[in-house]
């Protein structure tokens, strides 16, 4: 309880002195995961402006694939708001969600853990990365499940949240406290975007998005 307070404290005292850049980039962030619990199309423009803002962010402190993550994580989100759009129904604005079964899950994981180990081993091999290994896994899979997110597939919240876990690791030991703040308060997040998703899943999909 006290490393958790001490943490929360620290946070709060990075918050007061914080660069504009992050505390812009935080809000967004903020902004576009409650609007995509709600399933708002407006979750997509908030996404755009956040990424961009931590594109060079991530960069600065010499995470090099967060930096090159959040440079897909804009193209994704032109093409969820595209996608979203283009793929509503009578019945509701925005793409309706769907579920995808334990063994098309279970490729997905397999695919993106060997996609994880070859470029962690690339990324301690030849460049000057901090914590290659986690950063590229937690790249991988990022990149997997903001696809997720972008064909409305329900289980990309239960994605985010290990993804959110072990980038709280890499946030703290490069001093950005808030940011970790941030991740936390995602998973908590996370959760309740699952649970809000699961009430309006339409029904149970495993058919490919278009």
């Amino acid at each position: 309880m006290t490393a958790l307070t001490e943490f929360l404290s620290t946070a709060f005292q990075q918050a007061t002195s914080l660069g504009i850049a992050e505390a812009i980039a935080v809000a967004l962030a903020m902004a576009y995961i409650i609007f995509a619990i709600k399933e708002s199309l407006w979750c997509w423009p908030a996404a755009f402006l956040s990424t961009a803002i931590y594109t060079w962010l991530f960069w600065e402190v010499s995470l090099l694939m967060e930096s090159v993550l959040n440079v897909y994580y804009m193209a994704m989100a032109v093409y969820g708001y595209w996608h979203w759009r283009a793929n509503k129904n009578a019945h509701q604005d925005t793409k309706p969600v769907v579920s995808w079964s334990l063994a098309r899950h279970g490729w997905i994981i397999g695919i993106s853990t060997l996609g994880s180990i070859i470029l962690g081993y690339l990324m301690a091999t030849y460049t000057q990365a901090h914590f290659p290994w986690l950063d590229a896994a937690t790249t991988v899979f990022a990149v997997v499940t903001t696809w997720l997110v972008a064909q409305k597939v329900l289980e990309n919240w239960l994605y985010w949240i290990v993804i959110d876990a072990a980038s709280i690791y890499l946030y703290i030991q490069k001093d950005l406290m808030l940011t970790a703040a941030l991740f936390l308060i995602y998973i908590v997040l996370a959760a309740i975007g699952y649970l809000r998703w699961q009430d309006t899943l339409p029904y149970n999909s495993d058919q490919p998005s278009r």
